[in-house]
């Protein structure tokens, strides 16, 4: 009788442990998920992490293409930032700040080693947002058409403050002018603007299907964020080399001198300059896989 009230009592304490260690399980789980509500987060393949940030409203799909192309070689972490293509968005006051935090929470939470950073646009800013903030915890990176200060092209003499006192950049302002925006009309309005961006008018049609999916306050409070922060000095403390590819902004040579200029405090970096418009994921495929391959596999 004795034995088997100790076998009970064992039992008891075995499926209580284990209950136990579900529910850690469980609030770890969700610890992890509402530190990273900055953004949704899909992984697949197997080897050295990439982390894969998107453009200005798009989906973390946009690198499909790239994914498959990477997928058998790498880890792949693709990301759609909050509020965008459908994501939940935030309140935050600093969306684009909590993004990058969130990235570097996630990246330790993770215990990512060195991850390696792939960005296009505004994912390229991040990126070197990113860099900048942690330069011991990220490795080589390419960053895809974005520049550490979008409001000083063509005027480098542009500072952030010059910006921020700008009524033109006014956050409420400009959230309201993308929440008047009426939703007849848009993916067609939106896919004839994107003809600029692509060549091709499924990719087109597709990148105004995201915008037109993304929250229009997150649309006009990042938009006015990326414009009045400036990088350019902080990017001096990178110490990953950077892979910077440009599209062709008329001619490649007013690319490179664009490109030199805003990067010019970047150490240790590479300029591309591609034959293709601003999504050179679809306009040069061959030629961007070169080049990202050529890259990551350098020593």
């Amino acid at each position: 009788m004795h034995q088997k009230r100790k076998s009970i009592k064992n039992l008891k304490q075995h499926i209580m442990k284990k209950l136990i260690i579900s529910l850690l399980a469980i609030l770890a789980a969700l610890n992890v998920f509402s530190q990273n509500k900055s953004f949704e987060a899909k992984v697949i393949g197997k080897g050295q992490p990439i982390i894969l940030i998107p453009g200005y409203s798009c989906s973390g799909d946009v690198w499909n293409e790239t994914t498959n192309h990477l997928k058998n070689r790498y880890e792949l972490h693709i990301l759609t930032l909050a509020g965008f293509a459908g994501a939940k968005p935030i309140e935050d006051e600093e969306i684009l700040k909590s993004v990058r935090n969130g990235i570097i929470q996630y990246v330790k939470d993770k215990k990512l080693k060195k991850p390696m950073l792939i960005g296009h646009s505004l994912g390229a800013f991040m990126t070197l947002w990113l860099q900048s903030t942690e330069p011991e915890l990220f490795g080589k990176s390419i960053c895809m058409d974005g520049l550490p200060f979008i409001s000083a092209v063509s005027n480098p003499e542009t500072t952030a403050e010059s910006v921020k006192n700008n009524p033109q950049y006014n956050k409420e302002a400009v959230i309201n002018n993308f929440q008047s925006i009426p939703n007849e009309g848009y993916v067609k309005n939106m896919t004839k603007a994107m003809m600029y961006q692509v060549s091709d008018s499924i990719h087109a049609k597709q990148i105004a299907e995201w915008s037109f999916k993304s929250d229009r306050k997150t649309l006009g409070s990042t938009i006015v964020e990326m414009s009045t922060t400036d990088l350019r000095k902080e990017i001096a403390s990178i110490k990953s080399p950077i892979l910077i590819i440009s599209s062709l902004w008329g001619t490649k040579e007013a690319s490179e001198k664009e490109y030199n200029l805003q990067y010019t405090e970047l150490k240790n970096k590479t300029i591309k300059v591609a034959e293709s418009k601003h999504f050179i994921m679809y306009d040069q495929p061959v030629w961007f896989y070169n080049e990202i391959d050529t890259f990551l596999q350098s020593k």
